[in-house]
């Protein structure tokens, strides 16, 4: 699998490693090396020989044969966080990563990157399961320094639902399976750069603490030279049993926000314990219902019809010709010959997709609608549309009011398509993607789907766990808009808690150099777990987001108050009765158009 726009930073050397590899000291000038001449631990062992390996002193490691069955192979490559990573050449006992303790990394030749990606775990001596924290820096060129904090979980006891990877067990000296230590995860970081400035080299990050170990299996790199921007995204919101499918075609609808000349298509396999083959891909304009308005586009990867994206990986088309105006009606078609049972997805969809019969055969070419007799009520797999050169991207992250819950089906009424129609119509101001990445029932701060294992209600991790994935590695992005909240007071948060979790999702976004705007929490009474001492929760969030707006050191760029846009003057502890869908929590469409006829579209831009 090639990924456009991706450089590898790491070459695994495929041949032999030594059983001694005698390293600089760090602090002393050395030498940069690239990753495969600092490896000096093994991690991973295959069952029943776990005496091969040993991640965390105690003689535990990772299992080869669950790394394979999750399509990890040896040397092989999986794009994570829009990084493609290159995998170590993992087996019979070779070093397998590397302990990170400030030694020095080669990129190769100088170059302008976007951000570094590590793919790395933590593991504790003291018991404690703490997150791992260090600092290393970035060398540049011209000789300015980077420093940067990476924070991984350990590899036990931390999140499900912040990994890049969750394996089911891990290998010990006296077996393996869940009864020796449970599921094992490894983490991915993505830490930003200046894109102007070129690399050198790579300071690995120091652990100071002594109880604590940081292992690093991989770095990759985002190239800062061709520019991608999202016009259509979604957010993977759980793994749920689906069919099963089996040798049929999905058929997904979308719309474009902004336009553009050049595109390509995003498929992730988020969540998953299993890689899922892909048999062909197509992109056609829509006419009606499954019926392509002119001819279905065949999609490739790396020049193939087909691929197969390992878990927890992404799979990114290939660049094709291709005039798509703003506000343009899409089917995107995927060919699935495997027997496909459970699937990433994107749960409330509010748009009506398509399926073929089991066994029907590949039909991404079809421009008819008659062999799509099936419905979905999901996109599964697919999660983005890019185009090229395009003016930016704008996100709009939040729960199932920015999802569009109880918006009229295919009519495209939630905020983020009326405040996208809003930029459209104006010709004085740029056009940029508008990028709905709701998840119903999310919550800023505790997950609902845990990130691991098959759940029967998607309500995505956390909006603090998700940030890296669903915003910051969308291309393009220069502006976030947070409006979410009411789901943590919902199930038992302080407002303090809630506002603690804004406040990190602030830095974060000032890390990344992203504009970050914050909304106020609509009123529900009446609603599901509204109560009164919610209300009063409420109100304290609120009164802060507020009091940012005058606070010139505020971590956010700006406040919107759509609290105010939608409570009734007559009780503002409710919704105004024209803009309740019916349930007393989510606006229906005249709500929802309220609130992005509220958004100062000049502030939103910068302009």
């Amino acid at each position: 699998m090639v990924v456009t726009g991706v450089l590898l930073l790491t070459v695994l050397n495929p041949m032999s490693h030594p059983d001694v590899l005698v390293r600089p000291t760090p602090g002393e000038d050395a030498v940069a090396l690239p990753l495969y001449d600092l490896l000096n631990r093994t991690g991973i062992s295959q069952d029943g020989a776990s005496d091969e390996g040993d991640l965390d002193g105690a003689g535990n490691s990772l299992s080869a044969r669950t790394l394979a069955a999750a399509g990890w192979s040896p040397g092989g490559e999986v794009d994570i966080l829009d990084t493609s990573m290159r995998l170590p050449v993992y087996g019979e006992g070779r070093p397998d990563h590397v302990l990170s303790d400030g030694q020095s990394l080669t990129l190769g030749e100088p170059t302008r990157l976007r951000s570094l990606t590590f793919l790395a775990t933590g593991t504790r001596t003291d018991g404690t399961g703490a997150d791992v924290r260090s600092v290393g820096s970035v060398v540049y060129s011209d000789g300015g320094e980077h420093k940067f904090e990476l924070v991984v979980p350990d590899w036990a006891a931390g999140p499900a639902g912040d990994a890049a990877l969750t394996l089911p067990y891990a290998n010990s000296a006296t077996g393996f399976g869940l009864d020796v230590i449970g599921s094992v995860r490894l983490y991915a970081r993505s830490v930003p750069l200046e894109p102007g400035r070129e690399v050198d080299h790579v300071v690995l990050p120091e652990v100071t603490d002594p109880d604590a170990n940081l292992h690093v299996f991989s770095v990759g790199g985002r190239q800062a030279d061709r520019e991608w921007t999202g016009t259509w995204a979604r957010a993977t919101s759980g793994y749920t049993e689906v069919g099963p499918w089996q040798d049929q075609t999905l058929r997904l609808a979308v719309r474009s926000t902004t336009g553009g000349h050049k595109v390509r298509v995003r498929l992730d396999n988020t969540f998953a314990s299993r890689p899922v083959t892909i048999g062909a891909v197509s992109l056609a304009l829509r006419d009606t219902g499954a019926r392509t308005r002119g001819a279905a586009i065949p999609l490739t990867f790396s020049g193939a019809r087909g691929a197969v994206i390992p878990a927890g990986g992404r799979l990114v088309s290939d660049p094709i010709d291709f005039l798509l105006p703003p506000s343009t009606e899409l089917l995107v078609s995927i060919h699935l010959p495997d027997r496909v049972t459970a699937a990433p997805i994107h749960y409330a969809s509010v748009d009506t997709n398509f399926t073929t019969a089991p066994g029907s055969g590949d039909r991404t070419l079809e421009r008819e609608e008659e062999p799509f007799t099936g419905t979905v009520e999901q996109w599964p797999f697919l999660t983005g549309i890019e185009v090229m050169d395009g003016p930016g991207a704008v996100v709009t992250f939040g729960d199932s009011i920015t999802d569009g819950v109880r918006s009229t089906r295919d009519a495209y009424a939630r905020w983020p398509d009326v405040l996208s129609d809003r930029l459209r119509q104006r010709s004085d101001l740029p056009d940029p993607g508008v990028l709905n990445l709701g998840v119903a029932g999310n919550r800023v701060t505790t997950d609902g789907y845990p990130g691991e294992g098959v759940s029967t209600y998607a309500n995505g991790v956390s909006l603090l766990h998700r940030a890296q994935r669903d915003v910051f590695s969308q291309n393009g992005v220069e502006s976030v808009v947070v409006f979410a909240g009411i789901n943590d007071l919902r199930w038992g948060a302080s407002a303090e808690e809630v506002i603690a979790g804004l406040n990190r999702l602030a830095r974060m976004a000032r890390d990344h150099d992203v504009r970050i705007f914050v909304a106020t929490l609509g009123p529900c009474e009446g609603g599901s777990r509204c109560t009164p001492g919610l209300e009063r929760q409420r109100q304290r969030i609120n009164a802060h987001l507020r009091e940012q707006r005058l606070d010139p050191e505020s971590p956010f760029t700006g406040v919107w108050d759509f609290d105010a846009v939608l409570r009734d003057p007559e009780r503002p502890t409710r919704l105004r009765p024209e803009y309740d869908s019916g349930d007393h929590l989510h606006p229906g469409d005249a709500g929802l158009r309220a609130i992005a006829e509220s958004v100062d579209l000049y502030e939103l831009l910068g302009s």
